[in-house]
């Protein structure tokens, strides 16, 4: 008997390894943007407007096609929507390699997200359906820490590529190669996950909808996590040229940022996720989300500092801001039926890019830039964060977990 537990434990991390390297790759492919704009910029011969449409035609183009899939991704075995939707993201990314020109770039980020979107909700349902729920709040913190390594890691690996063979393209060559080798290894250590098909009544696709959509406790999940998605994205996009142009750090010491918070959040992700089996889930993530507001206020709000204090303080925003994920992930998989978690989950994915594009338009609209390139109003951005914050702990405070500690989907191929 301890035999096949032991088994089971080891399919489980065989299974969370490969959904963090899924992870990894594509969260790398949209965060690399960012540190790349001035090249794009020069290359492309774009403005800071035509820029940002880069960023956001991946996070819209997530978010409509997730609401599009919502209707079928549960129609359909978890390791087919998985492998084929991460053929289709590695398919963009190596058309953004190959991309001539900013039209084209463009086109090549909205198929990036389009399969990047379904991607994220795909993972997150594997979660639910293979991990019980006493360890869920750990396997998210190891899924999510994906996002760390891509930023302590990725990023700089990015943009070496980029320097090292002189063009930007460079990136999302090793992109697709890293992807291409995982999406092997995803066909032979992947199982087949059906166990949510023929269980409930099928609805039409509009039934699907109505299904979701009519459960308070699934809109109050949707509120968690579109308010957390405002009190972080109205935040994050700005952190960099505000530190440049505002607090004075050098755009080579940016990397700095990113090793340190990325490199924290790899420690304290896993020991978030372990807190919140322990202690509850709701518990850790209103303790979390409220200290979040102190970097928070604290990075909006800062003027002139020493290097050391700025790497501090964006060192504990990453920490806490990223943290606040994990617990409340944790929740909102635990919110709705195994049979309708797939749709539940692309359309909750759909939400979070949604929000993110929303949220960095409305900064955008609330920031000032001066004639000496200074930035002002970001602690108004800061404030709208807060606020986001408090309504968050508000909304998770009102959803009620559907499914209690039971057994795990087998693993077995």
């Amino acid at each position: 008997m301890k035999e096949i537990k032991k088994e089971a434990i080891l399919k489980e991390w065989q299974i969370l390894l490969l959904l963090a390297g899924i992870q990894f790759t594509h969260i790398l492919d949209f965060v690399i943007i960012m540190p790349l704009g001035p090249r794009f910029m020069e290359v492309f011969q774009v403005d800071p407007q035509q820029f940002g449409f880069i960023v956001s035609s991946y996070t819209f183009s997530a978010g409509i096609v997730g609401i599009l899939g919502t209707s079928i991704i549960d129609k359909f075995d978890r390791k087919a929507v998985l492998n084929s939707s991460y053929l289709g993201f590695t398919l963009g990314t190596l058309l953004c390699a190959i991309s001539p020109n900013y039209i084209y770039l463009v086109l090549a980020r909205i198929v990036s997200g389009a399969f990047g979107g379904i991607i994220g909700a795909t993972v997150f349902s594997i979660i639910g359906d293979v991990i019980p729920y006493e360890r869920r709040g750990k396997a998210t913190g190891v899924v999510m820490s994906a996002f760390s390594l891509a930023s302590v890691a990725g990023v700089p690996a990015g943009l070496y590529l980029a320097s090292r063979f002189e063009h930007w393209s460079a990136p999302f060559w090793g992109l697709t190669v890293l992807s291409a080798i995982i999406l092997f290894f995803s066909h032979f250590i992947m199982p087949s996950l059906n166990s949510h098909l023929n269980k409930e009544k099928k609805h039409s696709p509009l039934g699907v909808y109505k299904t979701i959509l009519s459960e308070t406790n699934h809109l109050n999940a949707f509120l968690l996590i579109i308010t957390m998605m405002f009190a972080g994205f109205s935040v994050i996009p700005f952190i960099s040229p505000y530190m440049v142009s505002n607090v004075g750090v050098t755009e080579q010491e940016l990397a700095y940022f990113y090793m340190l918070g990325g490199g924290a959040t790899i420690v304290t992700a896993r020991i978030i996720g372990s807190l919140a089996d322990k202690f509850g889930k709701f518990q850790v993530f209103s303790i979390i989300a409220t200290l979040s507001t102190i970097p928070i206020f604290l990075v909006t709000n800062m003027g002139k500092v020493s290097l050391v204090y700025a790497l501090i303080v964006n060192t504990f925003f990453f920490i806490f801001v990223s943290g606040r994920f994990i617990p409340a992930m944790a929740m909102i998989t635990a919110v709705v039926k195994p049979a309708n978690r797939g749709g539940f989950m692309s359309l909750n994915s759909s939400f979070q890019q949604l929000a993110s594009g929303v949220a960095s338009i409305i900064s955008g609209w609330i920031l000032v830039k001066n004639p000496d390139g200074s930035l002002s109003n970001y602690q108004y951005v800061g404030y709208f964060a807060i606020l986001s914050t408090l309504v968050a702990i508000f909304a998770a405070s009102r959803v009620k977990v559907f499914e209690e500690e039971k057994p795990a989907v087998p693993v077995s191929p």
